[in-house]
């Protein structure tokens, strides 16, 4: 690919239609810009999530969705949020959610989990050559104790009639269970993904469309999934008319994955490529998320197809796509630390990213992102720079002052639950019957 061409005519490959043969060694610019964009979008959850015990609304999303990209300076973006995701907390994930230490809350049940957006500014669409939509999943910022709530049990996937195909269970959990007592978490997080993709998919039958999905950690794991889930339940297949004849092709999916667990079998593995999902894993060599599970039999096991096939060992997990690996002790601007926080930070990873052009290659910023957003969330930046650490906060804690003086969390408008066609596009995807012998790529 040439570095003088445009993602509108080479979005395909960027996307990983040939599994980003050529684009990483050494990295195609374009490549490292929609990277670099789709941690962003991953990085959106964190920035807007609200992780304070003290305030009622600890759990959800600080913003409306009408002002989510603009309340982070991303209003440039030429994109839209569809709607909000939640998940029930009420699951063996303990460490992973946010509840609030105050006796009303918004919710006792909810958290948000993340949100799909639609590409809706026509300049936007025309850079990128179609209108795109981006599921973007909540990970963790700065902790990493839900690990060891993992159980390293696997889940048959129970998403199609091959009950071999199989998912960590804890992953399973927090993407199917549901609270029939909680408005929020009525639909669980799987429903409330497939239902929201359905209608865009209708709504915008008539324009080329891609789907990617990205998430960071935890995020990166729920990303894998629901790709998997989408392209299982075809949700991806749209009826085209051509000379009056009706025509069925494939939305491509890709996921973006930062940081991110193994999530499923081998089995799991080969259903995804075998549905033409595609995958692009960056890690930071030193980080150990992207190890587990699976510590004893993955896909660098040479055997692994047999006690996966013969012997049904259940502790058998792989990885999905192509990998890229990265090394924070090649960038000059990183502390010498192992840190785990700092090893997994998204920020950080998002500046190997940009420094990164190849092995053994000379590290330096191709694309300038600022390096003060390497300390946003953690203190990894050499301290010769002048950035202080953990240094994005809202001013005051979101602290006001009321008319009479005093100092007061402001009340928020309350976050809509869901739309009233949800439950029925819910249905049209679980019962869905007009599954085509045969399907043609876009």
């Amino acid at each position: 690919m040439a570095e003088t061409e445009l993602l509108e005519e080479s979005w395909r490959e960027i996307q990983g239609c040939n599994n980003w043969e050529d684009l990483l060694e050494p990295m195609n610019p374009i490549l490292r810009g929609e990277i670099i964009r789709y941690g962003e979008f991953a990085q959106a959850c964190y920035d807007a999530f609200d992780y304070d015990p003290f305030s009622k609304y600890c759990g959800t999303c600080k913003y409306q969705g009408a002002h989510f990209f603009e309340k982070l300076d991303m209003a440039d973006r030429g994109y839209q949020i569809s709607r909000y995701l939640y998940a029930t907390s009420n699951i063996n994930l303990p460490n992973f959610f946010q509840k609030s230490k105050m006796s009303s809350v918004w919710s006792t049940h909810a958290n948000w989990m993340d949100y799909v957006a639609v590409a809706t500014d026509e300049k936007e669409i025309k850079r990128l050559g179609r209108r795109e939509i981006v599921v973007a999943w909540r990970g963790t910022v700065t902790y990493l104790e839900w690990i060891h709530d993992l159980k390293d049990i696997l889940h048959p996937a129970c998403f199609s009639e091959d009950h071999s195909i199989k998912i960590e269970s804890g992953f399973f959990d927090l993407y199917t269970k549901k609270e029939h007592n909680c408005k929020y978490c009525s639909f669980s997080a799987r429903e409330l993904v497939l239902a929201e993709i359905k209608r865009l998919v209708e709504r915008y039958k008539d324009d080329e469309l891609s789907i990617t999905i990205t998430g960071h950690s935890l995020g990166a794991a729920l990303a894998m999934l629901s790709a998997y889930d989408i392209a299982e339940m075809k949700v991806n297949i749209k009826r085209d008319q051509c000379n009056s004849v009706d025509m069925m092709s494939t939305i491509p999916i890709t996921v973006f994955s930062f940081s991110g667990p193994r999530v499923g079998n081998l089995k799991f593995k080969e259903r995804c490529d075998e549905l033409g999902i595609k995958v692009l894993r960056v890690v930071n060599v030193h980080d150990k998320v992207p190890n587990v599970p699976g510590l004893i039999a993955n896909e660098k096991f040479q055997y692994q197809k047999y006690i996966e096939d013969v012997i049904s060992f259940p502790w058998s997990y792989a990885h999905v796509g192509v990998e890229l690996c990265l090394d924070h002790t090649q960038s000059p601007f990183l502390k010498p630390k192992n840190d785990f926080g700092c090893l997994h930070n998204l920020e950080a990873l998002l500046h190997l990213v940009d420094g990164f052009q190849g092995k053994n290659e000379r590290f330096y910023l191709a694309n300038k992102r600022d390096i003060a957003l390497i300390n946003k969330n953690c203190d990894f930046l050499k301290d010769e720079y002048g950035v202080p650490p953990q240094w994005r906060q809202d001013e005051n804690k979101g602290m006001v002052r009321s008319e009479d003086g005093r100092w007061v969390l402001p009340e928020r408008p309350r976050m809509e639950a869901h739309p009233p066609d949800t439950a029925q596009h819910l249905e049209q995807v679980l019962n869905r019957l007009d599954r085509p012998p045969s399907v043609e790529p876009l």
